[in-house]
């Protein structure tokens, strides 16, 4: 049996959201992280159905400031891409990365998800974590669009 010592919510918080909806053809990030809350992020990107001839892409990118200032990719963070011709509808993929993965000597400090659709409209999602917390619990972090945390104790 597992003690409960440190509640979930306490460990992580969702930090990073880009809503479940049929989206067009285009790209779509979540809001910039700050690094200096967490030790790790992770990303999960849901497809849903897949248009016809579809693809899904995601990454995380990084930036210098909380308005994306010098904004590029974090190296080695691009999902493998999910298609309608690889059966890919209803899968999922993940990404992972410490703080320490971002370019510190060029003063990056800030993270996003982006996810590109092309060719069709397609069902998608993504939610971003903050893991390990620096600075008290997790979910004093949480996104704005989280509306309750329930802790069964």
């Amino acid at each position: 049996m597992v003690q409960k010592t440190v509640p979930a919510p306490h460990r992580a918080a969702v930090v990073g959201v880009i809503d479940p909806a049929a989206k067009a053809a285009a790209t779509y990030t979540s809001g910039w992280i700050a690094m200096a809350n967490f030790q790790q992020v992770m990303a999960i990107i849901m497809a849903g159905t897949l248009g016809a001839s579809a693809t899904l892409d995601a990454k995380f990118e990084q930036a210098t400031d909380a308005a994306g200032a010098g904004a590029k990719d974090v190296v080695g963070s691009a999902i493998t891409q999910l298609t309608k011709a690889g059966s890919d509808d209803s899968k999922q993929a993940l990404v992972s990365l410490y703080a320490e993965d971002l370019d510190a000597n060029n003063n990056f400090t800030h993270v996003r998800l982006s996810m590109t659709i092309a060719t069709a409209t397609s069902g998608a999602s993504a939610l971003v974590l903050g893991f390990d917390c620096r600075y008290g619990p997790a979910s004093a972090y949480d996104a704005a669009s989280v509306d309750e945390i329930v802790i069964v104790a």
